[in-house]
């Protein structure tokens, strides 16, 4: 496997006559959606050895629809110049060394058909579209000329290789003709002879008509001359002509003669093998290619996809080879649609190919054998997932419905890739491989399928009987649970298959048995821990390695955590608002195995959060614990996330890919971004971690792109920030594009909207719109097979009211010749009053037209009818003379029996139902009296009435009710619900009119209805409510949703769905309303959320209201007042000038006394915290909140919660009397801004807890004993090296102030090296590097005071011996681990790079860069240039670990600070101020850094400080 980037590209656009070409040197280009992708073919595209010579370099972008032509200049010195067109209505020239447009134009009006650079112009390209319209353009000049020659359809077009002005032009109907563009398009010959599509024109390479040798029989004619004329000029443009077209033939055309000398009919040939659906019935394309220097040789294509080489030497014998006749399976398995030549730069004549089974195929014209294949994408890449058995097969799931499995480590193949399509049948959104057998790939489609391939049969796969009513999310192998697992160990499977559906349910396949049911794990959850609220819709699913957590992301940002086997709720996380898209557990082979409970996870929105489970999974709570702070948070990206992948290479290192079109790598132990990936044009939607290579991932977006890429090789680090960029630019590129007006001004640069995406981005969830992909929307478009039809004409959508024509006599013809004379003449008058005009003037139609008609004949025909009038009725016996006139004249039955008037209906019903009157019709019925068979007809032919269902009754009840239900279903098919309803309801089936207005979406007239009719404990009233409470949701609507769920008596989903807005407005109302049904605990945490969301904007008071709601805050109450008074503190500390617009109470402006008493005070006044008892209870609620440890990159407002709560904690202990855990907490606080470098925060700790230093907490402990514990001497090392430093600094100020901030870049290293200190992972501060010096010591010593002589002397409690080497062996393990981890990684390079390569000798020089360590420990062995042997690291390993055992549990139990940094900044001060610092705690320091300053660390700072 090579280590170059590669690119999947999407699929070679269909039905184009010229959509690839290619120029000597070996660049190869072809057209896929709305760019052009380019490809170096030969020795130059530095492909690995022992691999096809290609290489995918670069894509031409500009374009806004499909790319319908490409055509590079053949001219030499011009090889780097080409030219696309395009849907959207261009022509642009580009340049492919730079990959930009130098020119464009936009003279079409119409749809681009045909392309070509002139091969004998330089600067020459001409284009074709739908309406015949052809355009020169010349590029030096920037000349046009429109030519007009057929007002037919141009499907394709070649300019001569032998005269500058000629050009063949193939139309749709299956004409040709050639033209002299410098004669105004003057015609020279029109060939007849296809009668189908034109696809291809190709000329003979070689001018003249000698170079083959044509039956002289079909010679023997004479020459057919246009127009009849016979010029020097046409002879001398004599030159052949091969065209392909529809109509399954080729034809050899002779420019000289005007016709045809050879016609090819292309051969069936058996089917070899090929991959398609054998269903598909596909259109032929028949595409040509006449080799250069070859004119006996012409290249085609055939039915299924063959390419064919014919022999054009004896035109008698239609001979022909196939290509690749001797290689099964080489050839194209659907048809080819274009192919070009291609020399390179080793002379090899290749000929490239592109087919609609989206295979590019290079062939060898010496050989006719396949060299190589480059396989595309047709769709989006939905899913990518890397066998854990067959290590370096990826499966990529596409949207054109087929899986593809790429073998990544082919050494021969560098796009070994194998395609599956069986039983697919739609777009497939997810896949997952068995953990253990090998070759079983589970895949979900876009509609429901979930199904199991064994990618080493050809056997179609399994396809479970269960399918899911919307696309499959996610899949995931995990083991069984009941029912399934009830079994024994024989008869159910170890691993089953779960899947998770859009409608938010997840399946539990046995995959033993797919054709069994699939298990809905809903009711297991709901069973096991007796839940009665309705569930929250799935979206994501996702096992630990260890198979005995699995966790559940939702609709609404919960991820619930589950532990097997019963899948008891241990945990749920409620982080996230928005659906969850993705879960992601971290690897359990690292070097920390406690990261195995990592669990990553991004949703909506663009932020993604780490939890570490380790704690919970560990203790298995009784009942399930709600985790509402992350272990990391990771922020940068700027729309949702879509998919995240864990390195298994790296400890904490994590790939997300999001709808910013960018990929992510991020350090989660540290929160740091690393490196961006911005290849894809689109929206990301799945990325994975190459599991050999630790610097190769692959991602997959909606540009139909699959990249592999390499972090090492990536330019940014971060997202782009400010806008969305990617979305942005999809809705300028995809706004609707204008419809075309009569007169039409060119646009070269108007926005249109492309075919393949949707406009809309993040707003839709999961299950809106369409097939979707884990959160991803997709109305792609696939470029499927689309026929180039021209529409014959706008429908006609005016419909009028069928005449009758019935002769009348002559006053009749004037009165209505009146009538439109006066409609003429209203013309004028307002629009309304001509149609009531004609109304009232409009005679009622009559009843009988056919009889009236027929008593308006001659005179003869009416004496004729009386004649036969009487004989019926005066004879006695009708003969059938008399019948049969009587039948002919069926309108006399109106004055003879009863049978003819029926006889009379009936033919006046017939001509009534023709001519569109059935009402009329109705009415003869009604008039027989036959009112159930009106009924039975008009239901039949969909016509009832109001009118006739009102007089249904007349015919009985049950007639009634048939009628009645007849009509509902009518109305229904004419989309009259609700009024169908009302029918239905009209005969008391109000269970029918309720679920016939559920199923179509009119809930709030089903839930009037049900509620009117139905009692209120009916369970139909609940389930309506629940219903449409559950697509309010979906759609936004979460107020209404909310009242829904109340009227079903689902309170806490009505809180729920109300919180899930996010904002501090809806967040207090789902409080109340949680505290108003009784749902304390809901009501609890939602009060605390919103109280945060209103402190990230100080809103203070809104707040202290919002924690007010629930009295169990109590606590949370005391920590947010702590909060305000102390960032009130700190602003005027910081801005004493001054306060901000912050919402603050009134008792923060009461600055006097001391901080705590100040707290104290206002908890009495304000909070009524008065006794121990009530400071005891908000000790122990709030005790039992634990907050992760705090780092650098904790933002600000999160860290002083934090602090405040471990304050709060400390003020409520000594209101106890409870000075260890005073001091405990009051340390956690100091330790919490110590470890995120706030040393601002914590002085202020230090001044607002302990103005007169630790002393007043001494005095306070129980003993002597007390005072000296751990926890305080941790305490009173912190409060001097707070100290120490504000000295240090104030040497350097003409004012020294204590206590004053300073800058935190005078104290970045320091802060990093403290707070990195037990993973020895920075340098030690640099004393050089420190605040200028003053002019000279006796400034310093006059300006020492008492008080600081006395903490100098304090300061040797910092040098602290049993720390220091405690801090030494710490340093010392993170130091051998981080280098065994660089050990582990080299070692698997090294192992890739034999397996992959033929020799050592080419890696040499990129093994000798890689195998420099970045870490510390590489500079160590760059700086004693001997390599560190594995023995002697787990020697050095064991040996610290040792010495760390030895030490007790107090010590490392409690932090101390970096006693080796104290050690520098006193010898520092002693070399600024002799005086200040005794010699003998230099000589202290002395030995301590000489003692413990050996590892990375500090050994610079070490030697500098002892010379």
């Amino acid at each position: 496997m090579g280590q170059e980037p590669r690119t999947l590209p999407p699929s070679p656009n269909w039905y184009c006559a010229r959509c690839s070409d290619a120029v000597p040197g070996g660049l190869f280009g072809f057209a896929a959606r709305t760019s052009v992708f380019l490809v170096r073919v030969g020795p130059g595209a530095g492909a690995s050895p022992g691999t096809p010579q290609f290489r995918v370099i670069g894509e031409l972008v500009g374009h806004t629809e499909r790319v319908s032509g490409f055509t590079f200049s053949h001219h030499p010195g011009q090889y780097n110049l080409c030219a696309t067109s395009s849907d959207d209505g261009t022509v642009k020239i580009w340049d492919v060394e730079t990959k930009t447009v130098v020119t464009e134009h936009a003279l079409h009006q119409h749809t681009i058909s045909a392309l070509h650079w002139s091969p004998r112009v330089k600067d020459l390209i001409v284009s074709g579209d739908e309406k015949g319209v052809i355009f020169c353009y010349w590029l030096n000049r920037n000349d046009s000329q429109h030519l007009f020659i057929e007002p037919r359809t141009i499907f394709c077009l070649t300019c001569s290789p032998h005269h500058d002005d000629l050009v063949a032009i193939g139309y749709k109907d299956g004409i040709v003709v050639i033209i002299d563009i410098s004669k105004k398009g003057e015609v020279i010959h029109r060939l007849r002879g296809h009668d189908d599509e034109i696809h291809s024109i190709t000329w003979c390479p070689l001018p003249g008509e000698d170079c083959l040798s044509i039956n002289q029989e079909e010679n023997s004619e004479e020459p057919e001359i246009p127009n009849g004329k016979f010029t020097a000029q046409t002879v001398t443009k004599g030159c052949y002509l091969a065209t392909g077209s529809k109509d399954q033939t080729i034809r050899i055309w002779s420019c000289s003669r005007g016709r045809a000398v050879m016609v090819l009919k292309l051969p069936f040939l058996k089917r070899r093998g090929g991959g398609i659906d054998p269903t598909v019935k596909e259109r032929l394309w028949l595409t040509l290619h006449w080799p250069s220097n070859q004119p006996a040789q012409l290249v085609s294509s055939c039915f299924g996809g063959e390419l064919l080489l014919w022999d054009l030497t004896q035109s008698w014998r239609r001979k022909y080879t196939l290509f690749s006749a001797s290689s099964e399976g080489q050839n194209h398995s659907r048809i080819v649609f274009n192919l070009c030549s291609l020399q390179t730069e080793d002379d090899q004549q290749l000929l490239l190919s592109t087919s609609m089974d989206r295979d590019v195929k290079c062939w060898d014209l010496a050989t006719l054998e396949c060299c190589w294949t480059l396989p595309s994408l047709g769709g989006f890449a939905y899913s990518l997932a890397f066998s854990p058995v067959d290590v370096g097969c990826l499966a990529i799931g596409v949207g054109d419905g087929m899986i593809r499995v790429w073998n990544t480590l082919s050494m021969k193949n560098n796009y070994d890739v194998r395609n599956f399509w069986q039983g697919v049948k739609s777009k497939v959104t997810a896949l997952c491989w068995h953990p253990n057998k090998e070759g079983c790939l589970a895949f979900g489609t876009d509609d429901g399928k979930v199904g199991l391939y064994d990618t080493y049969s050809n056997k179609p796969p399994q396809i479970s009987s269960t399918y899911h009513k919307k696309t499959v999310y996610t899949l995931a192998w995990g083991p069984p649970v009941p029912p399934m697992s009830l079994g024994g160990e024989g008869d159910r499977p170890s691993l089953t298959l779960y899947s998770c559906g859009g409608e938010g349910i997840v399946f539990q396949h046995n995959p033993w048995k797919l054709s069994g049911e699939a298990f809905d794990i809903n009711a297991l959850i709901r069973d096991t821990n007796s839940i009665k609220y309705k569930l929250p819709v799935h979206t994501e699913i996702s096992w630990k390695a260890d198979g005995k957590i699995m966790a559940l992301g939702n609709e609404d940002g919960s991820i619930e955590i589950f532990q097997v086997p019963n899948l008891k709720l241990i945990c749920t996380v409620q982080q996230h608002h928005k659906l969850v898209n993705t879960i992601s557990w971290h690897h359990e082979h690292g070097s920390q195995p406690e990261l195995s409970c990592l669990m990553a996870s991004g949703s909506n929105n663009a932020v993604i959060y780490v939890h570490n489970l380790k704690t919970v999974i560990e203790s298995s709570p009784e009942s399930p614990v709600t985790i509402t702070e992350p272990y990391r948070t990771l922020s940068g990206h700027t729309a949702k996330i879509t998919s995240l992948a864990w390195s298994p290479h790296h400890d904490g290192r994590l790939v997300s890919a999001s709808y910013d079109g960018t990929a992510q790598v991020w350090d989660t132990l540290r929160a740091e971004p690393l490196c961006n990936f911005r290849g894809h044009r689109g929206r990301l939607l799945c990325v994975v971690w190459s599991p050999l290579d630790p610097d190769c991932i692959y991602s997959g977006a909606d540009d139909f792109c699959v990249y592999k890429w390499l972090t090492s090789m990536q330019d940014h680090s971060r997202p782009p920030q400010g806008k969305k960029s990617i979305e942005l630019e999809k809705k300028r590129l995809f706004q609707p594009k204008p419809k075309p007006k009569k007169k039409k001004k060119p646009i070269s640069k108007a926005p249109v909207k492309q075919e393949s995406f949707e406009g809309n981005e993040e707003g839709s969830l999961k299950e809106n719109s369409g097939p979707v992909e884990n959160g991803v929307s997709d109305q792609e478009g696939e470029e499927e097979a689309r026929e180039l039809e021209v529409p014959c004409g706008l429908p006609t959508a005016v419909t009028r009211e069928p005449v009758i024509f019935t002769p009348v006599s002559s006053s009749l013809e004037k009165s209505k010749v009146t009538i439109n004379n006066k409609v003429t003449l209203l013309k004028k008058e307002p629009p309304k009053e001509k149609p009531e005009a004609l109304f009232k003037k409009r005679k009622a139609r009559s009843m009988l037209p056919l009889s009236t008609s027929l008593d308006h004949r001659s005179k003869e025909e009416l004496h004729q009818d009386c004649l036969v009038l009487a004989t019926a009725k005066h004879s006695k016996e009708l003969n059938e003379d008399v019948s049969s006139d009587l039948e002919e004249r069926f309108h006399l039955g109106l004055f003879t029996d009863r049978a003819s008037l029926y006889r009379m209906f009936e033919m006046e019903g017939k001509g009534h139902l023709e001519n569109g009157h059935p009402e009329l019709f109705h009415q003869l019925m009604l008039w027989k009296g036959d009112l159930k068979g009106v009924l039975q007809t008009a239901a039949e032919r969909g016509e009832l009435t109001d009118h006739l269902v009102a007089m249904a009754p007349v015919a009985g009840y049950h007639v009634w009710l048939w009628a009645v239900e007849a009509f509902a279903k009518q109305l229904c098919f004419q989309d009259q619900y609700v009024k169908a309803a009302s029918h239905l309801l009209s005969i008391h089936k109000v269970y029918e009119a309720v679920e016939l207005l559920k199923s179509n979406h009119f809930y709030r007239e089903a839930i009037a209805v049900a509620k009117a009719r139905l009692r209120p404990e009916d369970p139909v009233l609940k389930d309506l409510y629940l219903s449409w409470g559950a697509i309010l949701e979906r759609d936004g609507h979460y107020a209404v949703a909310a009242k829904c769920y109340l009227g079903a008596a689902s309170a806490y989903d009505a809180a729920k769905v109300l919180a899930k807005k996010g904002d501090a407005a809806s967040l207090r109302t789902a409080a109340e309303l949680a505290a108003v049904v009784g749902e304390d605990e809901l009501s609890a945490s939602l009060a605390l959320r919103c109280a945060q969301e209103l402190l990230l904007a100080w809103n203070w008071v809104g707040a202290q209201e919002a924690l007010e709601l629930h009295e169990s805050l109590q606590g949370q109450r005391l920590v947010f007042c702590l909060l305000e008074l102390l960032s009130s503190r700190l602003e005027e500390n910081q801005f004493p000038e001054g306060r901000s617009s912050s919402s603050y109470h009134a008792w923060t402006l009461d600055t006097q006394g001391p901080f705590v008493e100040r707290v104290t005070a206002v908890w009495k006044s304000s909070f009524g915290v008065h006794t121990p008892a009530q400071c005891r209870v908000a000790f122990e609620k709030l005790q039992n909140i634990k907050y992760p440890s705090a780092t650098v990159n904790t933002p600000s407002k999160q860290l002083l919660l934090h602090i405040c709560h471990d304050l709060t904690l400390s003020v409520l202990s000594q209101q106890l009397a409870s000075w260890d855990e005073a001091v405990h907490a009051l340390l956690q606080a100091v330790v919490r801004s110590y470890d995120s470098g706030n040393f601002t925060i914590m002085q202020e700790v230090f001044s607002a807890f302990l103005p007169d230093g630790p002393d007043q907490l001494r005095d306070k402990l129980d003993d002597h004993q007390s005072a000296i514990t751990p926890a305080f001497s941790s305490l009173e090392a912190f409060f001097l090296y707070g100290r120490l430093y504000e000295f240090w600094w104030s040497l350097s100020r003409p004012c020294p102030r204590a206590g004053v901030w300073v800058e935190a870049s005078l104290r970045t290293s320091s802060i990093e090296q403290s707070q990195q200190s037990d993973s020895g992972g920075a340098e030690a501060p640099d004393p050089e590097a420190s605040p200028s010096e003053p002019s000279g010591p006796s400034e310093l010593d006059s300006g020492l005071t008492g008080e600081s002589e006395r903490m100098l002397s304090m300061c040797k409690v910092l040098l602290s011996e049993q720390h220091a080497s405690l801090q030494n062996s710490e340093r010392t393990v993170a130091e051998v681990q981080e280098t065994l981890a660089e050990m582990i990684r080299q070692h698997q390079k090294s192992q890739l790079c034999k397996s992959t390569t033929n020799g050592p000798e080419k890696r040499e020089p990129e093994q000798e860069v890689e195998q420099a360590p970045s870490g510390p420990q590489g500079q160590r062995k760059q700086e004693k240039n001997e390599p560190v042997s594995l023995p002697e690291l787990t020697k050095r390993l064991a040996e610290a670990q040792e010495r760390m055992a030895t030490f007790p549990e107090s010590v490392k139990t409690w932090p101390f600070p970096d006693v080796l940094e104290c050690c520098l900044v006193l010898l520092h001060l002693g070399s600024q101020c002799p005086d200040c610092v005794t010699r003998e705690m230099q000589q202290q320091a002395e030995e301590l850094l000489g003692k413990y300053g050996n590892t990375n660390a500090y050994k610079r700072h070490c030697q500098t400080s002892c010379t």
